[in-house]
């Protein structure tokens, strides 16, 4: 059967990866080992998770607001800066763009805790060093290179370790669906045979959601009205100095 995603413009089928084949996902510019989403055409594939990514997402890292899926960045450069790892990224991600959040989706859904061969104790993911990290400089338990206060880590669940590592270190694992919103998207439903690159044609599912230029457009309005907003606030901060001024 073919699937339609909604940051390409043709068809995709389902395509389990063979022994020796090598294929880079566009979403998140990893490679892929299992099954894709694959347009032979343009040499155009991604995971399976990445293909079935809820189009907004409610995460705990940002209870502000939901995380919308964009399949490209909607900054002036191109790229953006993952929260989680803090690694840039230029292709699929999850944003909020009133308050500069930005997500790679396997960053999205790291797994709540993981158990590591480095450590007697389960791991539990962490989005913030917290006042506990005070002045002093963390490093992985696992890499030994320095961690970011900014960004994401796994640490000992037990509260009694000092044990704290990079996220990816700590797994490369993702559990997709972990986080939903109420909001509509365009999950691509599973297939039963992915074992051949040609699928039979079927009826395309209806799907709802925006399309990705709607969803530029979204994005592009909302951070306008957040720049027009910050710049009025300057505005009347500057005239109530001036006023205050002998």
């Amino acid at each position: 059967m073919e699937y339609k995603h909604f940051s390409h413009e043709h068809p995709l089928n389902l395509y389990r990866v063979q022994a020796g084949q090598q294929f880079r996902c566009h979403g998140c510019q990893m490679i892929c080992n299992d099954s894709i989403y694959a347009c032979w055409k343009c040499n155009f594939f991604i995971h399976e998770h990445c293909g079935n990514a809820n189009r907004y997402v409610k995460h705990p890292s940002h209870s502000l607001h939901p995380l919308v899926l964009v399949p490209s960045p909607t900054y002036c450069s191109g790229s953006f800066l993952c929260n989680g790892c803090g690694a840039p990224g230029n292709a699929f991600s999850y944003c909020c763009p009133l308050c500069e959040v930005d997500l790679h989706v396997h960053c999205t859904y790291l797994p709540p805790n993981v158990n590591h061969k480095a450590h007697q104790h389960e791991l539990i993911i962490n989005f913030t060093m917290g006042e506990q990290a005070g002045n002093l400089d963390q490093y992985c338990k696992i890499c030994t290179k320095q961690l970011s206060s900014k960004n994401w880590s796994y640490i000992c669940s037990s509260g009694e370790c000092d044990f704290r590592v990079h996220t990816y270190c700590a797994t490369s694992e993702v559990k997709p669906g972990l986080y939903q919103d109420d909001e509509p998207d365009t999950q691509i439903p599973a297939a039963s045979n992915p074992n051949t690159s040609t699928g039979a044609c079927g009826n395309q599912p209806q799907q709802t959601g925006l399309t990705p230029e709607a969803a530029r457009a979204e994005l592009m309005q909302m951070q306008l009205q957040m720049q027009m907003t910050q710049e009025l606030a300057q505005m009347m901060a500057s005239f109530n100095l001036s006023h205050l001024a002998p």
